[in-house]
């Protein structure tokens, strides 16, 4: 299971830096999307999910499991998707001005 998840967030992080690097609007912003969905995955798998134990420690209990990453990746994950929102605004609305959907902004098309 443990590679399948590494395999998993390779494939993502690779598609989003190859996404990432294109030249148009569209594919940027799903590339940074797949990149922030890897990044979710690598600090959910870092938690190491423990089934029947307590977020909590107490008297008597001999384990428990750690909140921490699953509050990090609910954080990430509101955090990624109003970064996702600004940035698609951002586009559209640099689409308005220069007409074309290039990165760069000076592609005539």
């Amino acid at each position: 299971m443990e590679a399948l998840i590494s395999l998993i967030i390779g494939v993502l992080t690779a598609c989003g830096v190859y996404l990432s690097l294109r030249g148009r609007t569209f594919p940027v912003v799903l590339g940074l999307t797949f990149l922030s969905y890897a990044a979710n995955l690598f600090l959910l798998a870092m938690g190491r999910l423990v089934i029947g134990a307590p977020p909590i420690m107490a008297d008597g209990m001999t384990g428990y499991t750690d909140p921490l990453p699953q509050a990090l990746v609910l954080t990430a994950i509101v955090i990624s998707f109003a970064m996702t929102a600004f940035v698609v605004v951002l586009a559209l609305k640099t689409y308005k001005e220069l007409g074309n959907d290039h990165v760069d902004g000076i592609h005539k098309p």
